[in-house]
């Protein structure tokens, strides 16, 4: 009888740890990083970086509005050797044909940031396919360079507009370091920001036409070269 009472509790024990284990199981499977990415992986997703060991940073300037400052962010490069992107809206390619050529002769890439600057969640497929298209279309009759990464205007994006980018067989790009220049900051605070959080395989957004850009780039420029870093256009990173 006592042998009996022995194997009952015996039997309790092994099916409480089997509960257990299975429960452990279940939390591994669920929390595991191959099931998360296998998750997350049905969402269209553009680029934002690079995981990378070398240390490799790309810098990308938005081109929408004004061009006043644009030759000047040419010289500051190319007086380093160093060459970015600048993804360019095809509205800005009809007032300044000479700068879309000059960044482009400059050894910069220059590459599509929608034609108009619109909404792009709320374009249909073919609406976005003719907008990507007509800017790529002008961007190539000035360069000769047809491009191959986009920026959606904003940083604005659901599934159908990267859908609609890959299908063009284009990158969709944005970013994982932002300068926040459009918003005024000084040049001090520009490049505290963006030395902060900057990266092995980072892209840094800034734009051609933000206030304190040109005067923050030289410094930001100079401490990434010297702390070891090699600053390259976009399509290099990738």
């Amino acid at each position: 009888m006592q042998h009996q009472s022995i194997l009952r509790r015996h039997g309790a024990v092994l099916q409480a740890l089997a509960l257990l284990a299975a429960v452990v199981l279940i939390f591994w499977a669920v929390n595991t990083p191959a099931v998360v990415g296998v998750s997350a992986s049905k969402r269209e997703l553009p680029v934002y970086c690079v995981q990378q060991d070398e240390k490799l940073v790309a810098l990308s300037f938005d081109a929408a509005w004004g061009n006043e400052d644009t030759q000047t962010l040419i010289d500051i490069l190319n007086e380093r050797g160093v060459n970015t992107t600048f993804f360019v809206v095809g509205d800005w390619v009809d007032r300044y044909p000479d700068s879309v050529r000059a960044l482009s002769e400059a050894g910069n890439e220059v590459m599509n940031h929608s034609s108009s600057h619109a909404h792009f969640s709320s374009l249909t497929d073919r609406e976005i396919t003719a907008d990507i298209s007509a800017c790529n279309d002008k961007i190539e009759a000035v360069t000769g360079v047809r491009p191959t990464l986009f920026r959606c205007p904003y940083g604005e994006y659901d599934d159908h507009v990267i859908r609609a980018v890959n299908a063009l067989g284009m990158t969709a790009v944005q970013w994982d370091v932002d300068s926040l220049d459009w918003k005024g900051l000084s040049a001090s605070e520009i490049t505290r920001r963006v030395l902060d959080r900057v990266q092995p395989g980072s892209i840094v957004l800034f734009h051609n036409a933000a206030e304190h850009t040109p005067e923050a780039l030289p410094e930001i420029l100079d401490s990434l070269l010297s702390d070891g870093y090699r600053v390259v256009p976009v399509s290099q990173i990738l």
